[in-house]
């Protein structure tokens, strides 16, 4: 059975911009194929949730090898955009941190619900479940038309 949603549906909005896809690459360190952040779309740093998107676009990098005929986003670039996205709002919440890069500590409980293709925006949700002073554990969510595609455990750590 799916998970209920971190955040409420009206979060998944693709109009309301917080951070750009330049405001975001100020925090994150991932370039070239691996900008996986078009912009973030909703951030609260006290109540510890952020909403960011990505376009999912036939002329992505992947399109041609997976899978020949039928593009499918790869699972493991979805976790990456919400490691992403995740590590955004942890890099805000903890200023301290800033200019620091954070890598995988882990994954854990990753269910995917759906098959996502070229065409789509794809949202990427994040609520914060424990975060200590150079890791952090977020509940993370995948969402498509509003409906949930994959979720999972994201650990992330400063390297």
């Amino acid at each position: 059975m799916a998970a209920e949603p971190i955040v409420p549906a009206s979060l998944l909005d693709a109009s309301t911009i917080v951070a750009d896809k330049p405001k975001v690459l100020e925090t994150l360190q991932q370039r070239g194929r691996f900008e996986m952040v078009d912009a973030i779309v909703h951030m609260d740093l006290e109540g510890g949730t952020i909403v960011g998107i990505k376009e999912i676009t036939a002329g992505d990098w992947w399109t041609h090898d997976h899978i020949p005929g039928r593009p499918l986003f790869p699972g493991v670039l979805m976790i990456e955009a919400a490691a992403q996205v995740c590590t955004y709002h942890f890099l805000h919440f903890r200023k301290d941190l800033e200019g620091q890069f954070v890598g995988f500590g882990g994954v854990d409980n990753v269910r995917f619900r759906a098959a996502v293709q070229p065409g789509v925006t794809m949202f990427f949700a994040g609520r914060v479940v424990r975060v200590r002073s150079r890791m952090f554990t977020y509940k993370a969510q995948g969402f498509v038309d509003g409906q949930l595609v994959f979720e999972a455990e994201i650990l992330g750590v400063v390297v």
